[in-house]
């Protein structure tokens, strides 16, 4: 794999045809792996002097967010320089000297923004419905498994058995691992293929990792912030609410909000954010385990402008249905008030009505008729590029919160409470992972408790 990844550099130095193997714009683990894969195996088994790209579909920046993909990345022994990412090469450009042909991967649908490229898809492999329907001579292959990993390696034992290296088998085998949630079936996650696959690669590479070990190290390394900037942080799990010109942000950081609040810089750096993003609220919503493994929501609302600041945490410390529970935690930080928040069953989902209400009722405190909310994923720079082309129109979508529909549309890795097979597989998120193991901490809880009545 290293070899073949220093040849595709090298292959862009070249005005000459590419096939470029693109995974969806989330670019988490298996928008990842799964384009890397298929590369290579397609580079490998193809007779013709055709060149096979893999192009990660995020700014090389943006890669530091992601902690699993660069933990893996690290374990098997990848350097990063040697990944294409989408800032490095102009799929547009190429596409209008003729000579770009897509391959996408872990997504079927493109984005507006590259909906002139629609024409140079020649394949599609996927795990989720299709949305869209494409015509010959294009080839579409989607099965609902748990992981496209699944679908990449079982395309590869079975086409070319001989070309997979160890490298490659790592990266496929913790990628469905993680999105098959460790292969547990009360997950609603994993399928009969996701497990048989999983288990070929492992007689095939006995000294694979533990599936529990690769599967707790990566989901640390998907928690863990401590290497990051507050600006990264912010940025890691983010959604946002707009109408009438003011904006707000609903960022998880998954850190004690105590030591996230003795950040050096910390209130230059918020103010920094906001200002760049055109931002009025920030909504810090934290998310920990503390030191007897029971899980921990705060929040922190940081807001220059005082009467809107006031009318946020006056709708949240009221609110009934549901209940916060909020305990107002000491801040000396100007514009900035946190809470403990007592009801850990409110995530940033239900947290979102909350903060529409709490815009409508200062929009209504001013005599401005409320209006309609949109709510979308921005932990892409896409929707701040087109709300400057657009203005106060934002791209439609929902968050990747739970089980909601993604923007962008991100592989499906996501804990839900059932599981409609019919509807395609379910989606996974930090902020999902952090609300089954509440639900499952809450359980164990009161299990032992009636034990011993």
């Amino acid at each position: 794999m290293e070899e073949y990844l220093q040849g595709c550099r090298a292959a862009l130095q070249e005005s000459r045809p590419l096939h470029v193997v693109l995974g969806n714009e989330a670019c988490d683990l298996d928008s990842m792996v799964s384009p890397l894969a298929l590369a290579f195996y397609l580079a490998k088994t193809t007779e013709a002097e055709d060149v096979f790209v893999p192009v990660l579909n995020i700014k090389r920046s943006e890669l530091p967010l992601r902690g699993d993909n660069v933990f893996l990345l690290q374990k098997i022994h990848i350097p990063e320089s040697l990944l294409i990412f989408r800032d490095e090469i102009d799929l547009h450009a190429l596409h209008q000297a003729g000579q770009l042909t897509l391959i996408l991967v872990d997504h079927h649908v493109l984005p507006k923004s590259d909906a002139a490229l629609e024409d140079a898809v020649a394949e599609v492999l996927d795990h989720r419905p299709l949305e869209q329907k494409r015509c010959p001579p294009c080839h579409v292959s989607v099965e609902l498994v748990g992981s496209c990993a699944t679908l990449v390696t079982e395309r590869i034992l079975q086409g070319a058995p001989e070309i997979l290296d160890r490298q490659t088998a790592a990266l496929l085998h913790g990628t469905i691992i993680v999105d098959c949630v460790n292969m547990d079936p009360k997950m609603g996650k994993v399928t009969l293929k996701d497990n048989k696959y999983v288990e070929k690669l492992e007689a095939l590479f006995p000294d694979l990792p533990k599936r529990n070990d690769i599967f707790e190290s990566l989901q640390k390394a998907k928690f863990d912030v401590s290497g990051l900037t507050t600006e990264q942080m912010l940025r890691k799990d983010q959604k946002t609410i707009f109408r009438q010109g003011i904006k707000v942000t609903i960022s998880a950081i998954y850190m004690d909000l105590e030591a996230f609040l003795q950040r050096s810089g910390l209130i230059a750096d918020l103010h920094a954010f906001c200002q760049a993003h055109s931002y009025d609220v920030l909504v810090a919503m934290n998310i920990f385990f503390n030191t007897h493994n029971e899980p921990v929501r705060q929040l922190a609302i940081f807001c220059p402008h005082a009467a809107l600041r006031t009318t946020i945490c006056g709708v949240l410390e009221r609110s009934h249905s549901p209940s916060l529970k909020l305990t107002p935690i000491p801040s000396t930080h100007p514009n900035l008030q946190a809470y403990l928040q007592g009801n850990i069953q409110v995530s940033r989902k239900k947290l979102l009505p909350l903060l529409q209400e709490a815009l409508s009722t200062y929009f209504d405190s001013m005599t401005i008729p409320s209006g309609q909310f949109e709510t979308v994923d921005v932990s892409r720079e896409q929707v701040d590029k087109d709300l400057d082309r657009a203005g106060a129109s934002l791209i439609p979508g929902l968050s990747q919160d739970e089980e909601e529909p993604p923007l962008p549309r991100t592989p499906m890795n996501s804990l839900v409470d059932e599981c409609p097979l019919d509807q395609g597989l379910p989606k996974l998120s930090a902020e999902a992972i952090f609300e089954k193991c509440s639900q499952i901490s809450l359980s164990q809880s009161t299990t032992a408790f009636l034990s011993q009545k």
